[in-house]
């Protein structure tokens, strides 16, 4: 049973956010009081783990996806993964600005994969 293009692309985009968040943002909670060039090569270890599962994803997801349909369905993902990972893992409190952008968001996956 082969498992859908759009599975297998958005599985692994959702898996490589994790990663680029963490990459990205998780310094700043456990790594302030480090010199920034230790938290910039810490970030490209787990980076390195985003560009494992993201490059696979693009490949995999273009074979049936436009450009612009895969950087959609990424910006949607990386608003589903930051959302969780700033108000449990950095402790920021929820805002209905969140809410806004995915509604944004919404209508940018609806815009792209009209056609």
């Amino acid at each position: 049973m082969q498992i859908p293009v759009w599975v297998q692309t958005g599985g692994l985009l959702v898996l490589s956010n994790v990663f680029m968040t963490f990459a990205w943002y998780g310094h700043l909670k456990g790594l302030q009081n480090r010199a920034w060039y230790v938290a910039a090569l810490i970030s490209w270890g787990i980076a390195l783990f985003e560009y494992l599962l993201q490059v696979p994803a693009n490949r995999i997801g273009h074979t049936q996806f436009s450009l612009a349909q895969l950087k959609i369905m990424q910006e949607a993902i990386t608003l589903s993964v930051f959302v969780p990972f700033a108000m449990f893992y950095m402790n920021q409190p929820f805002k209905l600005d969140y809410v806004w952008a995915a509604l944004c968001l919404v209508g940018a996956v609806y815009f792209i994969f009209r056609s």
